[in-house]
């Protein structure tokens, strides 16, 4: 099964034909320009944003769903509100104008996500996004052969675990609720927080 949309048909509010850096520098010279922000003052976001963007952020929430059913529910119905919940602003998706869906494992579906066009992806929540992620290969494959794909990350599904692809556009961002790990029914959010991987929350790993 998969999610991942036509990519002629993707609808990525980004996506044309400059690159994305200039794209993006031509839309802070035009906000600078009408006198809203600073060089400095954008600079300064930046460097306090991905000071809090970290794959930890979404173990907290992993973890917290594990140990909290009312919060695990929340966190699959509205993953914004989630976030707000956890206390994980500013770098929270709210903020950035974009929808977090939170996708489950269970026994019979694994998830993995993606981005087909280019590399949308919660960075508030998994932290930069690896090299890999970012890749023609991981990009075009694994929506068109998934199983074949995580494989190649050393993860072997049994044939009966069907594998859900999920693409992420400009206006919608995924993030895998990972099934918790058989045997830790005695370990804290704090030391489950801890087994929780980047891989994990993107799909090409258990946890």
């Amino acid at each position: 099964m998969s999610h991942a949309d036509d990519p002629a048909s993707h609808d990525h509010a980004s996506h044309t034909d400059l690159p994305v850096a200039a794209r993006v520098r031509r839309l802070e010279e035009r906000v600078i320009a009408a006198g809203l922000t600073t060089d400095e003052e954008l600079d300064s976001f930046l460097r306090t944003f991905l000071e809090r963007a970290s794959p930890l952020n979404g173990a907290r929430l992993a973890a917290r769903a594990w140990t909290d059913p009312a919060f695990r529910e929340l966190l699959l119905a509205d993953g914004n509100a989630a976030v707000a919940e956890l206390g994980l602003a500013p770098g929270d998706p709210a903020r950035q104008g974009y929808r977090l869906q939170v996708v489950e494992n269970t026994r019979d579906t694994h998830n993995v996500i993606v981005c087909t066009l280019c590399s949308c992806y919660p960075l508030s929540l998994l932290g930069p996004s690896p090299s890999w992620y970012k890749s023609h290969a991981y990009r075009s494959r694994v929506v068109r052969e998934p199983r074949a794909v995580l494989a190649e990350f050393g993860l072997e599904l049994p044939g009966e675990v069907e594998i859900a692809v999920w693409d992420s556009t400009s206006e919608a961002r995924y993030m895998v609720l990972p099934r918790r790990p058989d045997g830790t029914e005695d370990l804290d959010e704090e030391r489950l927080t801890g087994l929780v991987t980047r891989e994990g929350l993107i799909g090409t790993a258990l946890v």
